[in-house]
């Protein structure tokens, strides 16, 4: 984890400054957290009335704006809403998944990510990129069909981050595991096809 608290050795006057400081952080944490779990909660309930304008939100306005719009039935088909002009593809977000998780690929992660739905072998040395900057939960970050958390894995929910998926050359050097830092760069589902890398933005 990035680090949280600064950590400073201060005379014995200014203890009750810094007691005061302290509370002040973790009132404002706790009112970030509730922020958050409202705006979660809202986007989801956004997705629902528009699911083109959640699956809009997961890129850039520039990408995002011309992209081709689609949502997953529930036999695993895929719907069109929008034709879109520029090579890109949104979905909104999975109802299936505990927090807002909308995304826009380019044409190479989009195949990618058919492949992965499908269980078919993805294509090989065809880098892609998708972007997520609603952020995204998953049940398990080393099974890429977990549908829920289990003794050894946990939801795993990382920020607005874009996704590198095709390379597993790229994947070198990088962490992964059940339960990584997602405050930095990491791989998810390590070790399978659907391998991929995770950049957090911001």
């Amino acid at each position: 984890m990035t680090l949280s608290k600064n950590y400073c050795l201060l005379v014995a006057s200014a203890a009750l400054a810094i007691a005061g400081c302290s509370a002040q952080k973790a009132t404002s944490n706790a009112t970030d957290n509730v922020a958050a779990a409202d705006t979660a909660a809202a986007n989801t309930a956004a997705s629902a009335r528009d699911p083109v304008a959640s699956a809009m939100s997961a890129g850039p306005k520039s990408i995002a704006g011309d992209a081709t719009i689609v949502m997953a039935n529930a036999d695993g088909s895929m719907k069109t809403l929008r034709e879109g002009k520029n090579g890109w593809t949104c979905m909104p977000d999975s109802p299936t998944t505990p927090g807002p998780d909308p995304m826009c690929m380019d044409a190479n992660a989009a195949k990618w990510a058919m492949a992965w739905m499908g269980h078919k072998p993805p294509p090989a040395n065809t880098v892609g990129m998708i972007y997520m900057l609603e952020g995204g939960t998953d049940a398990s970050n080393v099974d890429p069909y977990a549908t829920a958390p289990t003794g050894d894995n946990d939801w795993v929910k990382t920020g607005p981050h874009v996704m590198v998926v095709g390379s597993q050359n790229l994947l070198k050097g990088y962490p992964s595991g059940a339960k990584p830092d997602t405050n930095v760069p990491y791989v998810m589902w390590a070790g399978t096809p659907y391998a991929h890398l995770m950049v957090p933005i911001g």
